[in-house]
């Protein structure tokens, strides 16, 4: 059996990757982000991580870790609770959505 190579940005030992919760949660960070007035790189400063970075974790291609999610809640001044619960309801969306079609 061939080993699976891990990809950049993500944890250890990491091999697969979700896209629907990295892109709703990227999403709410964006939302809550832009609705304090805030620059995307003026956050990742905030945050202590580059803006680079910011902006992968914002389009859903990277995934990150919890001490990562809660230095973006400290830097958008709420809970990482309150940024979870907004990605939940953004991942229960299109299942609505779906079952009107």
């Amino acid at each position: 059996m061939q080993k699976r190579e891990i990809q950049r940005g993500r944890p250890t030992g990491t091999t697969t990757y979700e896209a629907e919760p990295a892109i709703a949660f990227g999403a709410t960070v964006r939302e809550e982000r832009t609705s304090q007035g805030i620059a995307q790189e003026t956050l990742a400063h905030m945050a202590g991580i580059e803006r680079s970075h910011m902006g992968k974790i914002e389009r859903g291609e990277h995934v990150p870790t919890l001490p990562l999610i809660l230095k973006i809640s400290r830097a958008l001044k709420c809970s990482a609770a309150h940024l979870m619960a907004l990605t939940e309801a953004k991942l229960a969306e299109p299942e609505i959505t779906k079952s009107e079609d």
